[in-house]
């Protein structure tokens, strides 16, 4: 008679047990669901400042709807002095002044600033040349590549076709894919075959990164980034992000008026 009473007594708290598991239940899901949320938090704080670091890389500095404003160049940014042999000029090769431009083809805010610095030298006619170093970020899968594009062309036209390419690529990018870049070329009036050999050689890719080197070492840290250096005295003035014409034009000016 103990024994069944002592079963009795078991069935009768099996539901207690029960009922207290399925109390506890509601308070673990709340638990793992504010876990979840604050875990959500952290995830979407550092996806966003991931991105703002990669466009804040891109433009110079500043926050991505801050890319026309001027910014604060680096202090030690030296570029290494234009050479007439290495260098693609836009201008006469004589000129005191240089406009060193570090670029990537790829990058929406050199896009910007291209048509402007075009407009500044036929403002200033023959007052100051122009030369191009690539400075292809990683992360623009088309920017190596148009960048041995145009290494390509300038070996079959020199500067002028180099400059043709940089020009058309600007103007056709963010849409150019790579497989365009021949008929690019043809547009340009260059052999789009022998353009389509050479890219595919990846004979210019070197050339490209050595270049890219070169701008680290100088201290580059954005595109676009420019230096003005006077040949005369070896003084530089640094030109960082997708400035407005006015800013570029100030720059220019005060360069010049050291004369």
């Amino acid at each position: 008679m103990a024994k069944a009473t002592r079963k009795r007594a078991t069935a009768r708290k099996a539901p207690s047990r029960q009922a207290n598991q399925s109390q506890i239940s509601p308070l673990s899901q709340s638990r793992t669901q504010t876990l979840l949320v604050i875990l959500l938090i952290v995830v979407s704080f550092f996806s966003g400042y991931l991105f703002f670091k990669l466009k804040n890389l891109e433009q110079g500095g500043g926050l991505p709807n801050q890319a026309q404003l001027p910014q604060q160049a680096p202090a030690d940014v030296k570029a290494a002095k234009p050479s007439a042999n290495s260098d693609h000029w836009r201008g006469p090769k004589d000129a005191r002044y240089v406009w060193v431009e570090y670029s990537d083809l790829e990058c929406p805010f050199c896009k910007t600033i291209h048509p402007n610095l075009v407009k500044l030298q036929a403002d200033y006619p023959g007052k100051f040349a122009w030369i191009y170093r690539h400075y292809p970020l990683s992360f623009h899968p088309k920017a190596q590549k148009t960048a041995e594009a145009v290494e390509c062309a300038a070996e079959q036209g020199g500067d002028d076709a180099f400059w043709k390419m940089v020009d058309a690529i600007f103007e056709k990018m963010p849409d150019l894919e790579l497989s365009q870049l021949p008929q690019v070329a043809k547009e340009a009036g260059l052999d789009s075959a022998a353009l389509k050999q050479c890219l595919d050689s990846g004979k210019n890719e070197k050339k490209v990164k050595d270049q890219l080197a070169e701008g680290v070492k100088a201290g580059v840290q954005a595109t676009p980034t420019s230096v003005i250096f006077d040949t005369k005295t070896g003084k530089t003035t640094t030109v960082e992000g997708a400035v407005p014409y006015d800013q570029l034009k100030q720059a220019i000016d005060k360069a010049l008026a050291a004369e």
